[in-house]
């Protein structure tokens, strides 16, 4: 995988500006796929970031890049934990939570929508979703939103400049072990 990849779907992540990323992958087989995120975790560990397969079908593999400090945080928060436990998580320790949601990734069942919790979506927005669906939603970007419109949109924009900033840095030589920062 190309780092001008990986920066266009995890910037926001790299620069500590939100918990998680996750973006599908082409890998022709498992061994390349395990290689890449091997090679990724050394580039990264230090700074505090991890990379996970959640789920590799197909010919591809849906990567989870994930600051575990972050996470631990926002699975804690109540209106995060009451999401979870309806969504089968018997708790919200990290290692049981992300074993969890790989268990429904890979169930073939339908979605599993709490998947916003581990992306820094706002609970609020994920229960939201999970009540409506795409329904009566205020604004659509990098999620929907049900709740507070401007804070939204000023998130996404943050987003959407961060990955212009860390586009312009890669295409300037700076490599993806620095661009990604300590929190």
């Amino acid at each position: 995988m190309s780092d001008e990849v990986f920066v266009q779907c995890c910037a926001p992540t790299l620069a500590g500006l939100k918990t998680g990323s996750m973006f599908s992958f082409p890998y022709p087989d498992r061994t390349g796929m395990i290689a890449d995120v091997r090679s990724l975790n050394r580039t990264l560990a230090s700074r505090g970031i991890c990379v996970l397969p959640l789920r590799y079908r197909a010919g591809r593999a849906l990567l989870y890049v994930f600051r575990p400090g972050e996470l631990r945080r926002d699975l804690k928060e109540k209106a995060a934990r009451d999401i979870l436990r309806r969504a089968g998580y018997a708790e919200d320790k990290l290692g049981p939570c992300l074993n969890r949601l790989r268990e429904r990734l890979n169930s073939g069942e339908d979605f599993p929508h709490e998947i916003g919790l581990f992306l820094s979506y706002p609970p609020e927005d994920v229960r939201g979703f999970i009540e409506n669906g795409p329904k009566g939603c205020k604004l659509t970007g990098y999620w929907k939103v049900y709740g507070d419109e401007k804070a939204a949109r000023e998130t996404f924009e943050k987003y959407r400049k961060c990955t212009e900033s860390y586009q312009r840095s890669l295409d300037a030589g700076i490599p993806l072990a620095r661009l990604a920062v300590s929190v």
